[in-house]
């Protein structure tokens, strides 16, 4: 069976940088399921896997707009340090904060000083190029509860093999592997 729309794919990835610096892996763990058509990986690595079947690997290069897309420099705010208090504050740490939309934010600590924080709002991989080696470890239809919630396993569980964690239905960003 090749992949098609409103199928749950289950994949095993390594992802590398241009230089070939391992970025990513779940060779050694679970596979990640997603359902094909509904976004729920980057557009360039759902277009390569196209036609694909079970058993299958294939090296797939994404260039960054079908990625995390091209590095934006409007991104990028400075505030005041104030808003920071209580944390010990490091160049090049990941910070996690709500956006107005409500939807968690990620921001990286670009530098700071005694007065202001320069805050990145760019994923940590925009701009860049990704190259992915991935092996489809099982394709089938997606079931209705699974199209009508939108993730895999329904709404009560990530199905992802070996832990039984409950999604219950809320954003599932940190569930079997997804990367928003």
């Amino acid at each position: 069976m090749a992949t098609a729309e409103n199928q749950v794919v289950s994949m095993f990835y390594e992802l590398k940088d241009v230089n070939g610096n391992l970025l990513d892996s779940n060779m050694d763990s679970t596979p990640l399921s997603f359902i094909t058509g509904k976004n729920q990986i980057i557009t360039g690595l759902e277009r390569g896997i196209v036609n694909m079947n079970q058993g299958d690997t294939s090296h797939i290069a994404v260039k960054a707009v079908d990625a995390y897309g091209e590095y934006n420099k409007n991104a990028i705010q400075i505030v005041p340090i104030e808003q920071f208090a209580g944390l010990e504050l490091t160049n090049g740490m990941t910070l996690y904060g709500q956006g107005e939309d409500g939807n968690t934010v990620q921001v990286i600590v670009k530098e700071f000083n005694d007065k202001e924080v320069t805050i990145d709002f760019n994923h940590p991989l925009a701009g860049k190029d990704l190259y992915f080696d991935i092996e489809i470890a099982e394709i089938r239809d997606a079931t209705e509860d699974e199209l009508l919630n939108g993730y895999v396993g329904g709404s009560h569980s990530c199905s992802c093999g070996n832990h039984a964690d409950d999604c219950g239905g809320h954003d599932d960003s940190e569930c079997c592997g997804h990367h928003h």
